[in-house]
C-alpha cells in the first residue's frame, strides 16, 4: 500500500477540526492529529461507516475521556466515508 498524499491528511484534519468534539479546535489546531493516521488506514482499507463510527466512539471514550453518545459519531463517520469516496476514490485498498 502506497503512502496517502499529504493533501488527504490535511483534508481529514480539516474535517476533524470542523467536527471538534472536544470544542478546542479554535485554540489547538493539532488536537486530533492522533487519530488521522488510524482513520486514513480505515478509509484506505474500505472500512464502512459502522466500523469508523465504532472507532470514533472508542477513541472518544478511551483516549479523550468523553461520552460519545451525543457527539455525532455516526454522522461524522458518514461524512468521512463520503469525503473519502469523493476525495480519494483511487487511494483505497
Amino acid at each position: 500500500m502506497t503512502a496517502v498524499p499529504e493533501s488527504y491528511e490535511d483534508g481529514l484534519r480539516r474535517l476533524l477540526i470542523e467536527w471538534d468534539p472536544l470544542d478546542v479546535a479554535e485554540d489547538v489546531q493539532d488536537e486530533y492529529d492522533c487519530v488521522v493516521g488510524h482513520l486514513l488506514l480505515l478509509l484506505r482499507t474500505g472500512s464502512d461507516q459502522e466500523r469508523i463510527a465504532g472507532f470514533l466512539r472508542t477513541d472518544l471514550t478511551d483516549h479523550f475521556g468523553l461520552d460519545p453518545r451525543f457527539l455525532g459519531t455516526e454522522s461524522m463517520a458518514a461524512r468521512l466515508v463520503a469525503w473519502w469516496g469523493a476525495a480519494a476514490p483511487h487511494a483505497g485498498a
